[in-house]
């Protein structure tokens, strides 16, 4: 995940083909752009925050997560950020 800081909304977008892209309005300051990142993982993907975890790049931009839940209908929800707007 690429994370954009500051980036005036929060919303998950389709990045490249290794990852996804995040827009956070929280700063990062005191790891409040991780916990915005998680709560908007969780709200995009339907699952608890819980089930998110910040697994590598607490400091840097790019970031890899982990989605605890159904394999299938996780790869699904990120499919369909590439999928073409109709």
């Amino acid at each position: 995940m690429r994370v954009t800081p500051r980036g005036g909304r929060d919303a998950l977008t389709a990045g490249t083909d290794a990852h996804l892209a995040a827009r956070l309005a929280a700063a990062p300051v005191d790891g409040a752009a991780n916990e915005a990142l998680v709560a908007l993982v969780a709200k995009h993907f339907g699952v608890p925050r819980r089930a998110v975890t910040l697994v590598a790049g607490q400091s840097a931009r790019v970031k890899r997560l982990a989605i605890a839940g159904d394999a299938t209908a996780l790869a699904r929800i990120a499919a369909s950020l590439y999928a073409p707007a109709s």
